[in-house]
């Protein structure tokens, strides 16, 4: 299951991890939000140790999304060493994301 991240862990789990993260920013509301969540945590049992599967909700914090330009969702950030590597919008799939995380974070 994704690890639920807020504006106040953010910087701790987040842009401090010392493995590759995957953030989801996400809301109750967003259909295409709602379809990617099992998918999500999918990825999160299958990269387990490897890379930090997370999920904000971006209607309970607002300051993180905003600081990384959130202006559509879902969003998926990739981060390693605090930093962007890549970023897509909108429901994808898992194959999409699966290569994403290949290429740029292992």
């Amino acid at each position: 299951m994704a690890f639920q991240v807020t504006d106040g862990n953010f910087d701790q789990e987040v842009l401090q991890s010392d493995i590759p993260v995957l953030v989801d920013f996400w809301a109750p509301w967003c259909g295409p939000c709602r379809a990617m969540g099992p998918v999500i945590d999918e990825l999160a049992t299958e990269y387990e140790g490897q890379i930090k599967i997370c999920k904000m909700n971006v209607d309970e914090n607002s300051a993180s999304p905003s600081k990384f330009g959130i202006r559509a969702i879902p969003t998926l950030i990739l981060f390693k060493g605090g930093e962007v590597l890549d970023q897509t919008t909108g429901a994808v799939s898992k194959s999409s994301i699966k290569e994403m995380i290949s290429k740029k974070a292992l």
